[in-house]
This record gives C-alpha cells, structure tokens and sequence, in this order.
C-alpha cells in the first residue's frame, strides 16, 4: 500500500515514465541529505530504486547509462522516461527509477572471495572505458575540489578552538576528538596542499571515469559472486587511485581492508601499479572532506539529536587507529620512508 507521502511520487513515475507502483517503502539508508529513496513495486513485481534528488547533478545517470551500453558488469542501468530522458523533472527535482536488483549490501555481508574479485573485476570495467566528450563535460575532475575542502577544515578547527556550546555534551565529544587528532590534521592539510603544488608542473595521469565512492556501502551483493556498484552521484575523472582507495586498506573504520581481501579484490583488478604518492593525496583528501563534513553535522544544534550523535559517532571512527585520518596519515609519513 502506498502511504500519503509518496503517493505524489508514485504519480510522478506513472506519468514519466509509464510505470504503475503498487507499493513504495522508503530507504533510511544512505548518507545524502538531499534526496529521498524508495524500493517502488510495480503490478507486475518487479522492483525498482526510486529516488528523487535535490542536490547534485544528473551525471551519474549519464555514466551509469553509458556503462550499461558498454557491457561494464555490475551496473544497474537507470529506466528512461516515456520521452527518452534519463530522469523526470519535478518541482526542481530529478525523479529516476533504476531496477532493484538485490537486498544485500556488502556492508552488511557476508562477502566471499570470489565477491571481493568481483569487486575489483567491475573497478577495472569501469575504468577501460572510453571518456566520451560528453563525460568529459559531466565529469568534474577527481580532488578538484581540494582548496575548498582545506578551508573548510581550517574553518571548523578554528570553530572548535573558541568557546564550546555550555552543557552540550556532543559538542564536547567532538572537541576532545579533534584535540586527539590534532596533528595528523596538521599533517594532511599540509601535505594535501604540498602534493598538490608540486604536481601542477608535472605531465598529468590519465584520467578515466572513477565512481568515485565505491565503498562496501554501495556495493550489492547477488548469488555466485555478483555484485553491482552503486550509487554514481559522485562520479569523477581522475586516476584510477581515486577509487583504488577504497580497495587498498578501504577508508571505512568500522569496514577494515584486509590484506587478503584486498589481494582478492586486486586480483580481479588485474595487474597496475598503484602509485603510491596519488593514492595517499586522494586518502588526505577524502579524510578532510569527510572529518570536515560531518563535524559540521555533529555541531549543527538545528539538527536532531539522533542525527548529531551519529555524526559525532562517525568523527569518532574517522580519527581512531583505523579511521580514515589515520590511514592517510600513516599512507603519507610511508611515503618519506621510501627508498
């Protein structure tokens, strides 16, 4: 049965794109404030991802149709409206509907090798495509985005350092979480700025479309092995490191890499060698953007208590001994120590 709320919404697919919803549960996961998914079931059974997006650009759908059209495995195809387009527009919004094609998150498990290669097997798809002029327009380019993300995270430090919110206990949790971490942030935003001033002079790697945030949460499972990546509204051109991240070590505190999983995942790969001085830059980016981000969140009184608390949660395992910031610290400091 379909609820008030997404009643307008099971409309709006209907008469986009000639899809008849009998029922639209709403996805709480997820970690975009500016749009609202649900798992839509049509007369016939079948069930699709609907989502209506606020923010962003239709990008993803444009790569993620590409993708499909070249045979790259693990990629769920967005459905086209009755008039070809690739999303409806409603009230600024973009409505898209891209087939549900399984309930199981990696995040969630249990992922075996032959998952893991399959992983690696989809980044590698992705990455041998062509770039088509049209991407290259789409695209923004991996990390750009770097001088932003670096005085945001100078911002919030400076914020912290002056008086606290009295009697705000979450306020205080994440003061003493930055105090901790205070020198590996010193260390990332300097090094994220002197890596890249030293590599503006140099010949540039060829960049290839990145999904940009392949993590476990957007991967899903399926029998046998199959997975698909999901989830391109980040979608980037930069080196293939910017989504090899993810793989060597991952970035998730409460998700670990290991050395065997990631052998597997490398695997499926195939062979190149990752370079070591880019996938560190893209790790320190990655940390400040996310550090940043949801401390922000974390400070935000407006916001509810239960969304503060996970976002102090979140800033928590960002800076632990297997956060994000110190992996990045410590894939930076490696790269003094070699030969």
């Amino acid at each position: 049965m379909i609820e008030d709320v997404p009643r307008q919404v099971a409309d709006w697919v209907r008469a986009d794109f000639g899809l008849v919803v009998s029922a639209m549960d709403e996805v709480s996961h997820g970690a975009d404030q500016h749009a609202r998914l649900w798992l839509a079931r049509a007369s016939d059974g079948a069930r699709y991802a609907v989502k209506l997006s606020g923010g962003g650009t239709p990008a993803g759908l444009v790569v993620t149709a590409y993708l499909a059209a070249q045979r790259v495995p693990g990629i769920a195809a967005p459905l086209r409206t009755l008039d070809g387009r690739l999303c409806g527009d409603r009230d600024g919004r973009r409505l898209s509907v891209v087939p549900w094609v399984s309930d199981q998150r990696a995040l969630d498990g249990p992922m075996t090798e032959a998952h893991w290669r399959a992983y690696g097997e989809v980044l590698a798809a992705v990455h041998a495509v062509p770039v088509t002029e049209e991407l290259a327009r789409l695209l923004p380019a991996g990390g750009a985005a770097y001088p932003s993300i670096v005085t945001a995270t100078r911002d919030v430090a400076e914020r912290l350092r002056g008086p606290a919110d009295p009697g705000d206990p979450l306020v205080d949790e994440v003061v003493a979480s930055w105090s901790a971490a205070a020198d590996r942030v010193s260390t990332l935003i300097r090094e994220v700025e002197r890596l890249a001033a030293e590599q503006r002079d140099r010949p540039r790697p060829a960049a290839v479309v990145c999904h940009g945030d392949p993590h476990l949460g957007n991967l899903l499972l399926g029998p046998g092995g199959q997975v698909w990546l999901i989830d391109w509204d980040d979608a980037v051109l930069a080196p293939p490191e910017c989504d090899l991240m993810f793989v060597v070590g991952g970035v998730l505190a409460f998700a670990p890499i290991t050395a065997e999983l990631e052998k597997a995942a490398l695997a499926g790969y195939g062979p190149y060698d990752v370079e070591a001085t880019r996938l560190a830059w893209f790790l320190a980016v990655r940390a400040l953007d996310d550090l940043s981000d949801w401390t922000r969140q974390a400070l935000d009184l407006a916001a509810s208590a239960a969304d503060r608390a996970t976002a102090a949660r979140i800033v928590r395992g960002l800076v632990s001994p297997v956060g994000l910031v110190t992996l990045a610290d410590v894939a930076l400091r490696a790269l003094d120590r070699r030969p």
